[in-house]
């Protein structure tokens, strides 16, 4: 009885470790910035914007706990607004996931609605007024750069 509790436990272990880690997704090792020009490497028009520090964060999760690691804005010639979007970084991809799920709830909301793609530790933000078809190509751009 023993032996076989002690075989549950570590299929159990097992199990959980192998769950793990097909969710950890990718982790890119690139800051905020970065990803903005390597987004317009890829194919959409993206142009680096504001780049926040903890004091300008706007949010206030720059370097906080469960926040990301770095944010910055770009413009997209496509969007008549100051700022078409925004890339999030964080330490892992479930944090990113769990991210990307807030900003999508609050986004049931019409006035806060907006694209919202994710992968690995990446969150990219796009205007709602960006025809669909253009922010897919940010969606697009950021599965070529975070694989």
């Amino acid at each position: 009885m023993i032996a076989l509790r002690r075989h549950l436990h570590a299929a159990a272990v097992l199990a959980l470790v192998s769950l793990l880690t097909a969710c950890g997704g990718t982790t890119i090792n690139k800051d905020a910035a970065a990803i903005i020009g390597d987004l317009g490497a890829n194919g959409v028009p993206a142009k680096l914007g504001t780049v926040y520090d903890e004091n300008t964060d706007p949010n206030k999760l720059l370097g906080r706990p469960n926040g990301y690691l770095s944010k910055a804005e770009f413009t997209d010639s496509r969007v008549k607004a100051d700022m078409a979007g925004s890339v999030e970084v964080f330490e892992d991809a479930g944090s990113a996931e769990a991210r990307a799920e807030y900003i999508q709830t609050l986004g049931k909301t019409p006035m806060l609605a907006e694209y919202t793609y994710v992968k690995g530790n990446v969150v990219v933000r796009v205007d709602k007024s960006m025809a669909p078809s253009d922010a897919k190509g940010y969606e697009d751009a950021l599965s070529k750069i975070v694989e």
